[in-house]
């Protein structure tokens, strides 16, 4: 085939497939900006916060004779809980605690779904605090955005650079609060000041970033996406559960009214979008029940003062349970339904528990003692034709006062102790002791022998504890 023919054949055109789309599995986040309202449930918001935030900032000041009041005291290994002195021995109360949280968290959910999340858990609490600070240096919900929608002037600067100091005064302080938990907390600013303590400057920082973090910028995000609380909540609800709900057949179809609404069919809700402007979590509460809703309250507030405005029922959105808004209950039927199997026994472990840990607190010995056998001097012939053993006991005194304590031993025939019997320890102290027992040789057979430790305290405040261990004849 000639070249001119070879030009002549038409050539194949192989189409180009458009590039894929490409989707994000991501959400974009949408600035919140919560606007102030006033209300029944607001007020029990501040409330919560004031009650929530005098209780932290002020417990770690507060004395108990010499000591501070409430001390976790990681070095010396107590735990200082008012009147009481708790040792790592007694971790049982702290998991006997956390059990009586857990249980609370279902009982309250199982009632009247997350009230601890709207009104006490510290992300709510918190962010309340700085959106109050935010709206305090950079005006209302529409002067905040008109603010963040406007270019860089010296009124935003300034308002910017006053906003994040009084968040960073605020995330410190707490920073501070927080580690004066576990180090008496006047010793620790003493520390700060001079720059002295590098794990406390630390601590201090870190929780005063984690607070700056997640109430400044993080927000509505920690609820949705990092609390595993929301995601399981589902599963403590009910029908029966007080909830933050819309009427919709109340309100539906929605729409701005005039003076021919009821002609046009139209619901009690006139759109107004106030429910959604109030909301921290930025959800509109009128698309049902969403695991984003903290349940606040803070779009009922909104809602009842539009109806008041437009002289309508309050109630449009209120507490209400699934059961009692299909059937149109009183509210005294829904409450009475409240007291229903789960929730009593919810109510019955829970008051059983508690009883058991004040009865178990109240009972508890102020007296720790563990038993640890010498392995450098494990049994050996001494003067006189008697065979000894030799242990360390350390002695740990729970209680305010010094101590002294008798040690005595039994288990074995003439077995008796050969070292100081009696010891005196510090207050809240704990002081190891070298304990020789002996046993008149060949009194026992070869091999290990029980034996027990009788510590008894000899003051105002009666002790007992006894104690086992083994003591070794060799062969």
């Amino acid at each position: 085939m000639s070249h001119p023919e070879r030009a002549a054949r038409p050539r194949k055109v192989i189409p180009i497939a458009p590039a894929p789309e490409t989707v994000s599995l991501y959400e974009a986040r949408r600035k919140i900006h919560p606007r102030s309202i006033r209300g029944v449930f607001a007020r029990w918001r501040w409330l919560m916060v004031w009650a929530t935030q005098i209780l932290f900032y002020g417990l770690p000041w507060l004395e108990w004779g010499q000591r501070q009041m409430v001390l976790f005291d990681l070095g010396a290994r107590r735990f200082y809980l008012f009147g009481l002195v708790l040792y790592p021995q007694d971790f049982i109360y702290l998991t006997g605690l956390l059990v009586l949280s857990a249980l609370s968290l279902f009982l309250f959910t199982a009632v009247a779904g997350r009230l601890w999340c709207g009104f006490a858990c510290p992300q709510t609490v918190y962010t309340e605090i700085f959106l109050w600070i935010e709206h305090r240096i950079e005006g209302d919900r529409s002067a905040r955005l008109r603010l963040d929608a406007s270019g860089w002037t010296g009124e935003k600067l300034w308002k910017k650079t006053a906003k994040q100091g009084a968040w960073i005064a605020v995330s410190l302080w707490t920073g501070f609060t927080f580690v004066g938990y576990f180090v008496p907390i006047r010793a620790l600013g003493g520390e700060l000041l001079a720059l002295q303590g590098s794990w406390q400057i630390f601590w201090v920082l870190f929780y005063g970033l984690a607070t700056y973090g997640n109430a400044g910028f993080l927000r509505e995000q920690v609820c949705r996406y990092m609390c595993p609380y929301a995601r399981f909540q589902s599963a403590m609800f009910d029908k029966d559960t007080l909830i933050v709900t819309y009427d919709a057949q109340r309100g539906e179809p929605r729409g701005a009214r005039g003076k021919n609404a009821a002609e046009q069919g139209l619901g009690d809700c006139i759109d107004c979008t106030l429910c959604v402007q109030v909301c921290p979590a930025g959800i509109d509460i009128r698309d049902g029940l969403q695991y984003e809703c903290i349940g606040c309250g803070l779009c009922i507030d909104a809602c009842n003062s539009v109806m008041d405005k437009v002289g309508l029922p309050r109630g449009l959105i209120r507490l209400a349970t699934t059961h009692g808004l299909q059937g149109r209950w009183s509210p005294a039927r829904m409450l009475r339904r409240v007291l229903r199997p789960r929730v009593l026994g919810y109510g019955a472990v829970l008051l059983g528990l508690s009883a058991a840990m004040v009865a178990s607190l109240s009972l508890r010995t102020p007296l720790k003692v563990d038993v640890v056998r010498d392995r450098a001097a494990l049994s050996r012939i001494v003067a006189g034709g008697q065979l000894e053993n030799i242990y360390r006991l350390q002695i740990m005194n729970a209680t305010e006062a010094a101590q002294t304590y008798r040690i005595g031993a039994q288990g074995l025939e003439g077995i008796a102790v050969a070292s100081d019997s009696d010891v005196e320890v510090g207050p809240a102290a704990s002081r190891w002791v070298a304990v020789r027992l002996r046993i008149p040789y060949g009194s026992a057979g070869a091999g290990s022998h029980p034996v027990r430790f009788e510590v008894e305290s000899l003051g105002a405040a009666r002790a007992r504890v006894v104690e086992k261990s083994v003591f070794l004849v060799p062969r």
